[in-house]
């Protein structure tokens, strides 16, 4: 069995080749799609074990082209061949809704749901199902897999995922909190499981996703019973330019003082807010070099970044009762030992201890970074949501006999 795992997006496409024993063959990306010129890269092993890649610019007008050319490299590449011909495809789709709580395969009444769906995330599924209808299109006799991003929250209790609204909106147009991240998130708590040799079962863990977006989850005995991204993913963490959680009033203010329309509003609290906002930058690493240079504004991006995981990691310690592990992942929870160091600072009364001389995280290796008698195991565990996918894609065709 060999799984083409595809994260469709606007204008890009990133994929991955995965062998029956889901070890990476290929990996690589498309960007630019539609413009005059798109770039692609592939990244692979040769038939020795050698490190190969290759990169190239080129017309790609739409999906259709785009995809096109991911397969036409592959088989050049020799990643693909006739020893091991492409048998399933995995996708990412953000949004299920209330519908998908697994990864399911794709017929014509999943698509159809993931249309209907669009309202709720409308950057994201109208991409995710164009690369799925290429692909069916493509190859209209290989089982086709979707992964969805919210799909490991829906376990969340109703007094967690309503809102304190009037029922109708949750019933006439499906407002409550879905939360993203979903596959990360299981991803990673599964990783500590095995890594801390004990069932997911009966481990109580809060995983933080850390990178341009960020959320977290409170996993109780294997399940998510909370996280902080919402009915979409602006609700929550500070991010990269997304502010997180605010007084809902402040639109309103800023509608009638400052005289924004609702686009520009919409733009100004995804795109041009968070660490962007506070201090101009939106990369941790730019921020973390401006704060160590006596920024004022970026020692206060990375002082507000911090106290708001601070603030989640406590009001899951309650929800939870029992916390065993904390895991960092995401960009910016796997590389930037010094924000950890600053997040679990003050946490001590919880049983957060963090080891002396910790050094940044290097490799694909999970790190203990707790002390020997500390109550809750920090560790860091790099994710890898494409994977996880792939593992998906595999349990549901083994399930379903495809």
């Amino acid at each position: 069995m060999t799984i083409l795992v595809i994260n469709s997006g606007s204008s890009s496409i990133k994929y991955q080749l995965f062998n029956h024993q889901t070890q990476p063959l290929a990996s690589g990306q498309l960007d630019r799609i539609g413009q005059a010129e798109s770039r692609h890269w592939l990244r692979w092993r040769d038939e020795d074990g050698a490190a190969q890649y290759w990169e190239s610019t080129g017309p790609a007008a739409d999906h259709h082209r785009a995809l096109e050319w991911v397969v036409e490299q592959l088989d050049a590449s020799g990643a693909l061949d006739s020893r091991q011909p492409l048998t399933a495809i995995g996708h990412r789709v953000v949004h299920g809704g209330e519908r998908f709580k697994q990864p399911v395969l794709i017929d014509e009444s999943v698509m159809e749901a993931i249309r209907d769906m669009i309202p709720l995330a409308p950057l994201h599924n109208p991409a995710n199902l164009e690369g799925i209808e290429v692909t069916r299109t493509l190859f209209p006799d290989l089982p086709q897999v979707a992964v969805f991003d919210t799909a490991f929250h829906q376990t969340m209790p109703s007094y967690a995922f309503r809102y304190p609204l009037p029922e109708r909106f949750y019933r006439n147009y499906q407002v409550r909190r879905y939360g993203f991240h979903g596959t990360s998130h299981h991803y990673v708590a599964k990783q500590a499981a095995a890594y801390l040799r004990t069932p997911l079962e009966q481990l109580n863990l809060v995983t933080l996703h850390l990178g341009n977006g960020c959320s977290a989850a409170a996993i109780q005995a294997g399940t998510c019973i909370d996280t902080s991204m919402g009915m979409t993913p602006l609700e929550g963490l500070m991010m990269g330019t997304r502010c997180g959680d605010i007084d809902p009033a402040l639109h309103f203010y800023l509608l009638r003082e400052a005289g924004l329309s609702p686009e520009q509003l919409e733009k100004l609290l995804n795109k041009e807010s968070g660490l962007k906002g506070v201090c101009g930058s939106s990369d941790m690493r730019e921020v973390s070099k401006k704060a160590r240079q006596g920024d004022a504004d970026a020692r206060l991006a990375r002082a507000m970044f911090a106290y708001r995981i601070k603030k989640v990691i406590g009001g899951y310690y309650a929800a939870l009762g029992r916390v065993d592990a904390i895991i960092f992942t995401g960009g910016i929870g796997e590389h930037d030992a010094a924000l950890r160091q600053q997040i679990c600072t003050g946490l001590e009364a919880l049983g957060i201890r963090l080891s002396g001389g910790e050094e940044p995280t290097a490799g694909d290796a999970i790190q203990s970074l707790h002390e020997a008698e500390a109550a809750i195991k920090l560790l860091v565990i790099p994710t890898d949501e494409e994977l996880e996918i792939a593992r998906c894609t595999q349990a549901v065709i083994g399930d379903t006999g495809v």
